[in-house]
Order: C-alpha cells, then structure tokens, then sequence
C-alpha cells in the first residue's frame, strides 16, 4: 500500500494562507492522479482539487486555491490562500494509480489515503 503523509495544516485567520503537503511513497508517483479532499464536522467529504498533467478544483475554491505537484520529490501541494471560515475541515490527500478517464472529483477515484491535517480557519 501506498503511503500519504500530510503536513501544513494549522489555525489561521480568515484571509490567511497556508500550503499543505502530502508525500507519498513508492517508485511510480508520476503515474498517480493526486487529489485534495475535505470534510468539514457534520459534512460529508467534498472534492478540493486533483492533479494530473492538468489541474481541476471544486468551485468554491477556484482563484483561491492552487494545487501542485513535484515528481521529483513525490509530493503534491496545496497553496490555500484568502481562506474563509468555511474552509475550515479536514484535508485528506489520495492518489489514483488507474484514473484515465475516471472522475477524479469521485472519491472512489482513488486508491491510497492519507490520515489528514486539521485546517480551522476562525473569525
């Protein structure tokens, strides 16, 4: 099993930033898709944003938040910046390793997870 391990998470201020990281294990990390989901209490778990050649994010977060990713150091990105009370979840990493042509919004997209990083965003 692949393994995912989440760091940056924390408390800010509404329109503060923060980046997380998610470092995965394993030789073949170009090949996954990568994906950011969040799941705030009493919610069910929501789409953030994935990463493959291309980059894809949930609405909500779109202009605010940027994903990304470094092959060479196996880890993907997530730059949150103007962050919003709502934002305020916790933010699981997956990575995909058969995604063509799969919806990578779905959460069953994906094969490996992480433990997730509490983000609270107060004010």
């Amino acid at each position: 099993q692949v393994q995912l391990v989440e760091s940056g998470g924390g408390l800010v201020q509404a329109g503060g930033s923060l980046r997380l990281s998610c470092v995965a294990s394993g030789r073949t990390f170009s090949s996954y898709a990568m994906g950011w989901f969040r799941q705030a209490p009493g919610k069910e778990r929501e789409f953030v944003a994935a990463i493959t050649w291309s980059a894809y994010y949930v609405d909500s977060v779109k202009g605010r938040f940027t994903i990304s990713r470094d092959n060479i150091k196996n880890t993907v990105y997530l730059q949150m910046n103007s962050l919003k009370p709502e934002d305020t979840a916790v933010y699981s990493c997956a990575a995909a390793s058969s995604w063509y042509g799969a919806p990578l919004s779905q959460s069953e997209t994906y094969d490996y997870w992480g433990q997730g990083t509490q983000v609270t965003v107060s004010s």
